[in-house]
Formats: structure tokens, C-alpha cells, sequence
């Protein structure tokens, strides 16, 4: 089997299966695991997807830039914006992570809600300037240009010292062997700050970011109270998360 025919079975078994083992790509077709793991490095450089321990998982298709971001999956954020922002109850405190599907939320918050709101995404804070219900704590930082958020020691610091009801975490990836993944290593920490701070922590994540996996892990499948999605998603997909104890939302 050449390279290439090599290659497209291992994607399309990937596919099929959610997750491919070097060990058992070796012995299925008749080559060496240094021949496999040089296949899967190729594959990774592709963005086809994410090299793990003995294999490789399915590769978040999210894109790091918020400008991009800003056009996946319109219909998927409206849904699962509809839904959690029926989620908060009036008087709560809430984190609100920076992103677009975050962004999304906010601005589907009743314009009558009396909240407070902590984001360290500027977007977020601009989309809440009309709720004068909502009390607005914007937590300061080094603005991260890629993905618009405020980043760094202090923002943590601020974070760490918050107690919130929930919070609404903007992710890459979902997956219940690998946990809560993202694209840039500078916003774990503030990711892992938030979740630390909240009662209940809601994950919103278009249903092609489950399953697949980010190169940084924030924590966990765990550390989910719950998981909003779109009402599309398969039981199949969403089942693995339900036996974890998380309660999945449809949008």
C-alpha cells in the first residue's frame, strides 16, 4: 500500500471510529509503528489531526483567529446562544469567557436581567454597554490580538479572587477521554482560573468540537457541569458526556 492509500485509510478510520492506535494501524496494515507514527506526524502537519500517545484523535476545527471565528457556524452559536442564556437566573454572578459564541450569549441576556457579568473579553463588555441591568466587570490584562481576550498574570490574579455562580467557557475541543482543550497555551491558565472560580461550569461548543481534541489541554471532562450544543448533535456523540455526569443542553 503506498503512502498516500495508507494515509486516507488511517483519516477515514479516524473518522469511522474516533480515534486511531498506532499499535493497531501497524498490525491492520502489515507495516512498521515507526512507519505509522511517521504517517500520523504528516497527517498532524496537515491539521488532518491531533497526535496523542499511541495515536492520534480528531483535530478541533476551530481556527485560532476571532476574526474567522466570527463566520463558523452561525446557525450552531444562535442555537446554543438561545439556550444559555436561558440558563442564567437573576441575581447571579457570571463569568463570561471570551469568544464568539460567548459573544453570542450576551447578547441574547434579557435586556431586563439583573446580573453582574465578569469577561475578560473586551467584545463582550462593548455587547452589554445597552443591559443596564447587568452590572459589567471587564478583568484587565495583555490583550491576546488573535482571539481578543485579556491574557496574563493579572487577569488570573483577578479571576482568582472571583466566586461566581457559572460560567460560560468558550472552547476548541470537547472529548471525554482528553477534557477541555484550546488553541492557544496563553489562555489556559485564565480558562483554569475561571472554572476553579465558578459553582457551575457551562461548556458552549458547536457539535463539530465535540469529540475532537485541541493541542492544550484547560482540564478534564470533569471539571463540566454541563455542555450546551446544538440540537443536531447525534445521541451517539453526546451519550459518552451524559454517563460522565455532565447534563447536556440542546439549542
Amino acid at each position: 500500500m503506498f503512502t498516500e492509500e495508507r494515509r486516507r485509510y488511517i483519516v477515514d478510520l479516524l473518522q469511522r471510529e474516533g480515534k486511531v492506535v498506532a499499535a493497531d494501524l501497524s498490525a491492520r496494515l502489515d507495516v512498521s509503528e515507526d512507519t505509522i507514527r511517521r504517517d500520523l506526524r504528516g497527517l498532524a502537519r496537515l491539521g488532518v489531526l491531533q497526535r496523542v500517545h499511541g495515536g492520534a484523535l480528531p483535530r478541533s476545527p476551530s481556527d485560532p483567529r476571532y476574526t474567522v471565528r466570527q463566520q463558523e457556524s452561525p446557525e450552531a452559536k444562535l442555537a446554543i446562544a438561545e439556550a444559555a442564556a436561558q440558563l442564567v437566573r437573576p441575581g447571579q454572578i457570571v463569568i463570561m469567557d471570551a469568544g464568539t459564541t460567548t459573544l453570542e450569549i450576551a447578547q441574547h441576556l434579557p435586556l431586563d436581567l439583573p446580573a453582574t457579568v465578569i469577561t475578560n473579553g473586551p467584545p463582550i463588555a462593548i455587547a452589554l454597554a445597552e443591559h443596564h441591568m447587568i452590572e459589567v466587570i471587564v478583568v484587565g490584562g495583555e490583550l491576546h490580538k488573535p482571539s481578543l481576550a485579556n491574557i496574563g498574570a493579572a487577569t488570573v490574579q483577578a479571576f482568582n479572587a472571583i466566586r461566581a455562580d457559572l460560567c460560560f467557557l468558550g472552547v476548541a475541543g470537547v472529548h471525554q477521554e482528553v477534557g477541555v482543550s484550546i488553541l492557544a497555551h496563553e489562555e489556559v491558565f485564565v480558562k483554569r482560573a475561571m472554572i476553579d472560580g465558578a459553582g457551575d461550569v457551562v461548556a458552549v461548543s458547536a457539535g463539530e468540537k465535540l469529540g475532537t481534541v485541541a493541542p492544550y489541554v484547560v482540564g478534564p471532562i470533569d471539571v463540566l457541569s454541563q455542555i450546551v450544543t446544538e440540537r443536531s448533535v447525534p445521541e451517539a456523540v453526546l451519550e459518552p458526556y451524559r454517563r460522565r455526569g455532565i447534563s447536556i443542553v440542546l439549542g
